[in-house]
Order: structure tokens, then sequence, then C-alpha cells
């Protein structure tokens, strides 16, 4: 499976203020996300980003918030955010079959909503060194992955989407992200 420009949605799932301080590798997890989402304004890739409980576990961090609009963010209860019907809805509303998903619990929220997204008939692409665990559960992390990968999921890197959305070095914007690589 090919992941373009023309056929993903980038999500983002619970990057969350009081979650994001425990996981291991966050500030890098965030940033390889920031880059994940410049790419995407910049090809218009459709995005969507999930929070887990806010009230509890706070709001999508900035910078990475001021990148989605009110609509482009989902509330949820459920870890797995397909529990919501209405998750399922906006995502199938984007008209794309591929979502390639950042985040966090990579063993937790991360697993739920991917094993749900391939239920309700979606490809799904783990950018895997861009989800994250707690440190004291990285083993879990590495598990998940591999039950991911195990549900059909395809696992990436973020310069590697960064690069299958570019899809050409005579795109007039690669410039723009491979600028966005070097600042992996």
């Amino acid at each position: 499976m090919q992941i373009t420009r023309d056929n993903a949605l980038l999500l983002v799932v619970d990057i969350q203020s009081r979650l994001a301080p425990h996981i291991a590798g966050n500030e890098t997890l965030a940033r390889r996300t920031e880059a994940l989402l410049a790419a995407a304004k910049l090809f218009g890739v459709p995005k969507l980003a999930t929070e887990h409980c806010p009230n509890r576990i706070g709001r999508v961090i900035e910078p990475l918030r001021a990148q989605f609009g009110p609509d482009e963010i989902f509330e949820k209860t459920a870890f797995g955010a397909t529990g919501h019907p209405a998750f399922v809805e906006r995502v199938r509303r984007t008209g794309r079959r591929l979502v390639v998903a950042t985040g966090m619990e990579a063993h937790v929220c991360v697993l739920q909503t991917a094993l749900g997204l391939r239920a309700n008939g979606f490809d799904v692409c783990i950018v895997a060194d861009a989800v994250g665990s707690r440190t004291d559960r990285l083993v879990d992390r590495e598990y998940a992955l591999q039950r991911m990968a195990q549900a059909g999921c395809l696992l990436a890197g973020t310069e590697t989407v960064l690069y299958e959305w570019a899809g050409d070095a005579a795109d007039p914007r690669f410039r723009e992200v491979l600028a966005l690589v070097k600042s992996l």
C-alpha cells in the first residue's frame, strides 16, 4: 500500500497536555507530528485529532492544537475512537481510505483506534516513530506495534511518509518537505 497525498488522512491521537510529559521521547514525537501536520497542510491532506477525556487529561498540546479547527478535534471517552460512531462517520466523510496515525499511547488509544479503523474497512498506517507510550510501558509499545502490523496496519517512519507525500523531487513544494525532513 502506497501512502499518497491523495489517499491519506492524518490522524493525531491524544497528544494531550497532561499525558505528554510522561511519554518517552515526547518532544521528538511532537516534533515529528508537527512536521506531518505541516506536510498535510502543504499537500491538502485532511487531518483530525482526538482528545481523550480532555477535562482530565488536558487538550491537544500546543503548537499542535493550533493546527486544527474546532471541527477537526474529536472528544472521546472510548479508548478506541471508533467506539464512537460519530468518529467513524467523520473519517468516512473525508473520502479517504488510508488513515495515517500518530499519537499516544501506542498500546492503548492508538492500538484500539487502529484496530477499530481496520474493522471498519479502512487501511491504516502507523507512523511508528511518532507514536509513544510511557517510559515504563515501552515493552507494551513494542507489542502494540507488532499487533497492529499483524492486524494489517502498515508501519512507516515520519520521513517515509513525508517523501511519499512529496512523491517527486520535481514537485515545487519539495524544498519545503526537505526542510521538514531536516527538522526531524
